[in-house]
């Protein structure tokens, strides 16, 4: 168990941020601490380097202003000898012949047979840094100055500083994980909070959202998007309780009365005639069950990943003629107006049953929701025959206008949700039909197709349904349907 535990701080986010923090901060305070160590040894030698090239040049220009009297460039040399004991300043005078004419040191120096420096005449031997400058002036022996000092001290400086650095880093190497941990642990506990809350989500316990800090950094942000998220899960899960409720609910209605016919039939002795009607009965509750279930299974369909839909050149002016052909008969007996408005062939990509769906429900929509007297108008065209601003004539248009009721605009924004009627807004003539799924279903085709379906509505005057669908490149290869034309055209 003690294991498992360890096991999983490892494998946490904190602790893979405070490793990562940790080797940041240690090879930059690292890399930072080597270089200003070796910037300081590098500055030192250069000072002393500097200081050694003025003292030879100074020597020299006495020696030059002196000659042939060098009894106050030795008493200077001397001098300056004394005044630097504790750095072991040295001083050589070196005549032409390579014999030393002065020196402050009790062992003549050799020129060391290490690396120099060639520009300035610098030469480092052991734990000495010297520089040497020959005299070149006309009627002067080319004497040669050669100055040298001990960088014990520079050494010590810079061992002390190395001291110091080790112990910075030593340090920092205590200190960076302790500081990268609580501040990873900082950094992490809105996440651990998300994931908490996270946790205790439930089906039917989608209320709780994650706090946002208002910070605006990518943690408020993802905050955001899964709280955005969770209000689409909700609204997802209530609409398929609903969903369910009602579906449970329009199914009831007609097994309930199948169930009464049979047992009709079963307690009571009838005649032929009667049995015949009971099974009528029964035959006709069977076909409102089997149009439910295709359209919620329709429906399902749509919300398992997109309806699937053929994709075929068709001609939806001989679709529009063949339903208000099939429809002209039932709006004559109530008494409406059917008329048509085309704008010449329209073809659109895709499949032809479904399409006759669409036309079917707005039009058969349409003429439940309008009076006696009043006017149903089908439109066809394109974007561009209707005057739309910026159409190109890529989107064949359906419209479906009637003079009913209208909707309430309450009402309108939950027009295509599914199992919703609005009955009070729109006086239908017959209350009981209809289950509610039929613009929803619309809906479901026309996105299907790749196209969009909307709704404007004024009570009292009337509806209007238009459907926009992608235009099909080459109308000529539509298959022609039956040759109906419009009738009552305006």
């Amino acid at each position: 168990m003690r294991f498992e535990q360890l096991s999983g701080v490892f494998r946490s986010l904190r602790f893979r941020l405070t490793a990562w923090n940790t080797a940041v901060v240690l090879l930059t305070v690292g890399a930072a601490l080597v270089g200003i160590r070796e910037g300081l040894r590098h500055t030192l030698l250069h000072e002393t380097d500097q200081l050694l090239e003025e003292d030879a040049e100074e020597i020299s220009q006495s020696i030059v202003a002196s000659y042939p009297n060098l009894e106050p460039v030795f008493n200077g040399i001397d001098r300056k000898a004394d005044a630097h004991v504790h750095e072991k300043l040295f001083v050589q005078l070196i005549g032409p012949d390579g014999a030393v004419v002065r020196s402050t040191s009790s062992t003549p120096l050799e020129k060391p047979a290490t690396s120099s420096d060639a520009r300035h005449n610098l030469w480092v031997g052991g734990p000495y840094r010297e520089a040497e400058l020959t005299l070149d002036k006309p009627g002067l022996p080319a004497y040669t100055v050669r100055v040298g000092v001990s960088i014990q001290n520079v050494e010590e400086d810079v061992a002390t500083l190395t001291r110091l650095v080790m112990i910075a880093g030593a340090a920092v190497l205590f200190l960076a994980p302790m500081g990268g941990y609580w501040l990873a642990g900082r950094a992490t506990h809105p996440l651990a909070r998300i994931i908490h809350t996270a946790a205790r989500l439930r089906p039917s316990h989608m209320e709780e959202r994650l706090p946002i800090r208002r910070t605006g950094d990518q943690l408020d942000q993802l905050s955001h998007t899964i709280n955005q998220f969770l209000d689409k899960i909700a609204d997802y899960l209530a609409r398929n309780r609903e969903f369910v409720a009602n579906a449970a609910h329009e199914l009831r209605s007609p097994l309930a009365a199948i169930q009464s016919s049979v047992e009709v039939a079963l307690n009571t002795d009838r005649s032929t005639e009667d049995y015949k009607n009971l099974l009528y009965e029964i035959v006709e509750e069977c076909c409102r069950l089997s149009v439910l279930v295709n359209q919620l299974l329709l429906l399902a369909e749509s919300d398992a990943g997109g309806l699937r839909v053929e994709r075929d050149v068709v001609r939806l002016d001989h679709l529009v003629a063949t339903s208000l052909d099939m429809f002209r008969g039932a709006a004559e007996e109530r008494g409406i107006e059917l008329s048509s408005r085309s704008c010449g062939p329209a073809a659109v990509l895709g499949e032809a049953s479904r399409l006759r769906q669409v036309i079917n429900n707005l039009i058969d929509n349409s003429l439940k929701f309008t009076a006696p007297g009043g006017r149903v108008l089908v439109e066809l065209g394109h974007d561009a025959g209707f005057g739309a601003p910026g159409d190109s004539g890529h989107r064949v248009v359906l419209r479906v206008s009637d003079t009913g009721g209208g909707i309430n605009a309450d009402d309108l924004p939950h027009i295509f949700d599914r199992f919703y009627r609005g009955d009070k807004s729109r006086h239908r003539e017959d209350p009981t039909c209809g289950n509610g799924l039929g613009l929803s279903i619309c809906r479901s085709i026309v996105e299907a197709h790749g196209g969009e379906i909307k709704v404007e509505s004024v009570v009292s005057k009337g509806t209007q349904f238009t459907a926009y669908l992608p235009a099909a490149d080459d109308e000529s290869e539509a298959p022609l349907l039956s040759p109906v034309g419009y009738a009552g055209g305006r």
